[in-house]
């Protein structure tokens, strides 16, 4: 058990909440934070300029510890697409480049490239011959024009994972820029980005890092970085709040070169979202990821190992690397699925129904009760209707 679900997820005790890769619920701790956040803001005296200030250093503080950067190279956003949409339109393209995505991957990883084609970019969406896509299959694909690849760390419509340092070797080898969307990932694994052989990572805050909705962040290599060619100048990322009490006043001359801040998303010091998300990621950094990943691995085993095998068919990885916390399974008889998600839902057990299959999110506030409470209900044969069971 990671800590004591009934203290840090109170809200959590009468339901069994296993549909994190759609929403991860607010710790205690985080929910306390953002109601102080409001209390700032009714009584705005006490949104002093420190914590003004405060509250965009304090988060890249915990995001930079969470993928083992430097807090000036994290980019804050309000989700994936953010940070897609600034390589997408950033990135100096020339015509005739190309960019690699893979077929069925989230919308999120192929609609920002889709708007290159008046400038002569094209994108080839790949059809892997499994799941996901593998290093050899991106390895063939490869071409002379080919200058980006874009990928989802774990694929939301199976769980399945990829091998990232076999795709990201293959990348490096072949001059071709690997970004990477890790948000069905990051906080259910450990993830380093001097390790891991990616040129850019985004995610979104709201999932296995517990934050509120619309937050999320980009980075991306220093040398990628100061190859864009993008128009933002937001003022609080070149100047301060104390800038502006200056008896001569320069409003238009930035203090340096303000790095990866300069791409902020607007409204850096966003209280209500911000304050709780550094709380949730600081309170998963407490806990320590690995553990984390071992807790909710434990909790994905005991539900593979409970399920009846003469009614299910498991869809996502049953071990190995590729394995994620995401798992995938689906009724031999398919028209049951959703029969079995209301009666999954009528025992306030939540889970998610994706690409015609169930998919069933667990982490570190669940305990072995929610997965058996889980299992007691796919593995009553009375839930999914009459001649359901196979011979």
């Amino acid at each position: 058990m990671i800590g004591d679900p009934e203290i840090d997820f109170p809200d959590l005790a009468s339901q069994h909440w296993l549909n994190c890769a759609h929403q991860g619920p607010l710790p205690a701790c985080a929910r306390a934070v953002a109601e102080e956040a409001v209390r700032w803001k009714a009584q705005p005296w006490e949104l002093t300029s420190a914590r003004f200030a405060g509250v965009p250093a304090r988060l890249k503080a915990a995001i930079g510890r969470l993928i083992g950067a430097a807090p000036e190279e994290v980019i804050l956003a309000n989700g994936a697409s953010y940070g897609l949409h600034l390589l997408a339109n950033g990135i100096p393209w020339q015509a005739g480049d190309e960019v690699l995505a893979m077929e069925g991957d989230f919308p999120t990883d192929i609609l920002p490239w889709t708007g290159l084609e008046p400038r002569g970019v094209t994108l080839r969406l790949l059809a892997p011959r499994g799941r996901v896509l593998d290093a050899g299959e991106i390895a063939a694909a490869i071409g002379p024009r080919t200058r980006l690849l874009c990928l989802t760390f774990v694929h939301s419509f199976s769980g399945w994972a990829i091998d990232l340092a076999a795709i990201g070797a293959v990348c490096r080898e072949r001059g071709v820029l690997f970004v990477v969307n890790a948000s069905q990932a990051l906080g259910a694994r450990p993830f380093d980005v001097g390790s891991a052989p990616v040129d850019a990572v985004v995610s979104v805050g709201w999932k296995w890092l517990c934050g509120p909705y619309a937050t999320g962040f980009c980075w991306m290599r220093p040398e990628l970085l100061g190859q864009l060619t993008y128009n933002q100048n937001y003022w609080l990322s070149v100047l301060s709040a104390e800038d502006l009490g200056r008896e001569v006043l320069d409003l238009i001359t930035p203090r340096g070169d303000p790095g990866a801040r300069r791409y902020d998303i607007f409204a850096t010091a966003n209280f209500f979202n911000f304050v709780p998300w550094t709380a949730a990621i600081e309170f998963l950094l407490e806990r320590g990821i690995e553990a984390v990943a071992a807790h909710d691995q434990r909790l994905v085993q005991r539900l593979i190992d409970g399920l009846d095998g003469d009614r299910y068919r498991l869809l996502s990885p049953r071990a190995g690397p590729q394995r994620s916390t995401l798992v995938f399974i689906a009724p031999h008889e398919r028209a049951q699925t959703r029969a079995i998600a209301d009666a999954l839902a009528g025992a306030r057990v939540h889970v998610a129904v994706r690409a015609g299959a169930l998919r069933l999110a667990p982490h570190l506030y669940n305990t072995e009760a929610d997965i058996d409470a889980a299992l007691a209900v796919l593995n009553d044969h009375s839930a999914g209707g009459e001649g359901e069971q196979r011979p």
